[in-house]
């Protein structure tokens, strides 16, 4: 078993990005069989696709670096790099473009999310960045990758090109294929989380108000402010979970104190339907500061140290592009392309 994942270094980490995503990251680090592998990456690469501002990507890089292993990810399990250091997989996105289709990348939904109406100003990267997200799996024969809905669509397309570049190009002696067909893992506990001030909004760092969302970087006296001005009704907590149905804020507070409590929603209303939010606020805030503040305290001392961290990224990468090669020469061999 082989599970690659990546994320994009846009600065620090969010609470919808724990609970969401890198904490089952770290239960797939925690539960993986013997002789199985995760590998995390930094996507840098994909992040040239839209503007950005060198210097803070770079930075972002780096902060990022330490959120994730402030969050539990151990560089000593886990293969923790950044893209940019695995030249691999640049290298592989290009030979796949001769596979891919232009009438696949026309469908997919993120490019026509990302460019709005300026479609012929967004960049090519931009749309071929489907095909990068392919190279970034396919190179490592991933057997598996978390997926939220939102990356369904991808993953198929992945899949897809593996098919078609398997049929195209595998020989007689490769019945196998050059590449396998990534399964997706749907975790069964990403709790979704939106945002503090509007409950149908999912929680972003975009949000031009900070009171929308909690960063891993917060204090607690910071998160103890921002859950107290959480938006919400002047209705008390219900005792069931159908008398959440049209209260969006509610749902999302009781959502957020059962994923950081380790329990089902239910329970909380069990403890608290029939009270109001002055008293269920502060509760969620102490649970809140409580499961953070050991990982506020780890990002920095983290982020204290660049070098420990550009050792960390350049151990990981080391250790990715060993296992990128095989793949990679399997792929030109396929083509018929001749390589020193």
């Amino acid at each position: 078993m082989r599970v690659v994942s990546g994320i994009q270094p846009t600065g620090n980490l969010h609470l919808g990005n724990y609970l969401g995503a890198i904490r089952n990251w770290v239960r797939m680090q925690d539960d993986m069989p013997e002789g199985g592998q995760c590998l995390f990456f930094l996507a840098d690469l994909h992040a040239i696709s839209m503007p950005h501002d060198p210097a803070a990507l770079r930075n972002g890089t780096r902060e990022m670096a330490a959120a994730l292993v402030a969050c539990g990810i151990d560089p000593a399990r886990s293969i923790l790099f950044n893209q940019a250091q695995v030249p691999q997989h640049a290298e592989l996105q290009w030979l796949l473009t001769g596979t891919a289709r232009m009438g696949w990348l026309n469908r997919m939904t993120q490019f026509k999310d990302k460019s709005g109406k300026n479609r012929e100003g967004a960049s090519v990267a931009l749309f071929t960045y489907p095909v990068l997200q392919a190279a970034d799996v396919l190179l490592y024969q991933a057997t598996h990758v978390p997926v939220g809905e939102d990356q369904k669509q991808h993953l198929e397309l992945a899949r897809d090109i593996a098919q078609k570049f398997n049929n195209d190009f595998a020989g007689e002696s490769d019945e196998s294929g050059v590449f396998t067909l990534p399964e997706p893992i749907v975790p069964p506990e990403a709790a979704r989380i939106m945002s503090l001030r509007d409950g149908n909004a999912k929680m972003s760092k975009s949000d031009p108000s900070e009171m929308a969302r909690i960063d891993l970087t917060d204090d607690a006296d910071t998160i103890t402010r921002k859950v107290r001005k959480a938006r919400t009704d002047a209705e008390p907590l219900p005792s069931e979970m159908a008398g959440l149905d049209e209260r969006a804020e509610a749902r999302n507070l009781v959502t957020i104190y059962a994923a950081l409590a380790a329990c089902e929603p239910a329970e909380v209303l069990r403890q608290y339907g029939g009270q109001g939010f002055g008293t269920f606020k502060p509760a969620l805030a102490e649970v809140m500061v409580d499961h953070l503040a050991p990982i506020n305290a780890r990002f920095r001392q983290l982020t204290g140290d660049g070098e420990a961290l550009d050792a960390i990224l350049a151990r990981g990468a080391a250790r990715a592009r060993e296992l990128a090669q095989p793949t990679l020469a399997r792929t030109y061999a396929a083509l018929g392309l001749m390589r020193g």
